[in-house]
């Protein structure tokens, strides 16, 4: 093998390299924002491990909170709740010192 094969193999593989590289900086600049669901009013507000692999979690969706059972292959809607109907505002969830328990004990029947 000469210089020049040795030339003609590598330079393909740079000029490859380097379309890869500016489309990485591409699609980091111009894609979308992660957590797109700003659109959709949709906010996570508290998870629980119960197992390994296993979740609950309370998650606000427009006015409806929603508790969701969450396990690796499925997800179960164990309850809907009107957020009006329990007095409930976007601002009750922001003291992330709350527990899941306390959380959780808010929607339980009485």
């Amino acid at each position: 093998m000469s210089f020049f094969e040795i030339i003609k193999l590598i330079f393909p593989l740079l000029i490859i390299c380097l379309m890869l590289y500016g489309l990485l900086v591409f699609v980091k600049k111009y894609s979308f924002k992660r957590g797109g669901s700003s659109l959709l009013n949709i906010k996570v507000i508290n998870n629980q491990m119960i197992m390994p692999k296993k979740f609950l979690s309370v998650v606000k969706v427009k006015d409806k909170l929603l508790i969701l059972g969450i396990s690796e292959n499925n997800i179960t809607l164990l309850k809907e709740i009107d957020a009006d109907e329990n007095d409930i505002s976007g601002e009750a969830f922001q003291n992330t010192n709350q527990g899941f328990a306390e959380i959780f004990k808010k929607f339980l029947p009485k």
